[in-house]
């Protein structure tokens, strides 16, 4: 991963997480370097902890139609709480909410601020009849 598109996440999960904690009255936000830790520990926790649980709650996720993912995403989100002092999450449906919503509004950051230059066109000319080149 380059260095500019991890300073890049970083700063889409920090301000996804202070927005989130500014419409969900149990999310609570001390400080702007709690919210960046706690990007940090939930990206890290994302990446090594989720597809672990994932794995271990195949069956479980499967009987409920996925939705267990969603308790997934909360599980880690209460961690990642547990360890960040300055940032606290009051209630497992807040943080059920609070983590589809930190997902929703860094989709949207994303959305709205990424070029993607996977896009080209091509320009096709007929040389001979039903034949493009």
């Amino acid at each position: 991963m380059k260095k500019n598109k991890f300073w890049y996440k970083l700063i889409i999960q920090t301000v996804a997480i202070l927005v989130t904690a500014a419409f969900f009255d149990g999310i609570i936000v001390t400080n702007i370097f709690s919210a960046i830790i706690a990007a940090l520990i939930l990206g890290f926790l994302n990446t090594l902890l989720r597809p672990i649980l994932i794995l271990l709650t195949i069956p479980l996720t499967v009987t409920s139609l996925g939705l267990w993912i969603f308790c997934i995403n909360a599980i880690i989100l209460k961690l990642t709480a547990a360890l960040i002092p300055g940032f606290m999450v009051h209630g497992f449906f807040t943080a059920i909410f609070g983590s589809l919503f930190i997902s929703i509004v860094s989709l949207a950051i994303n959305t709205l601020t990424i070029e993607d230059k996977s896009i080209t066109t091509i320009d096709l000319k007929q040389s001979r009849k039903n034949f493009w080149e």
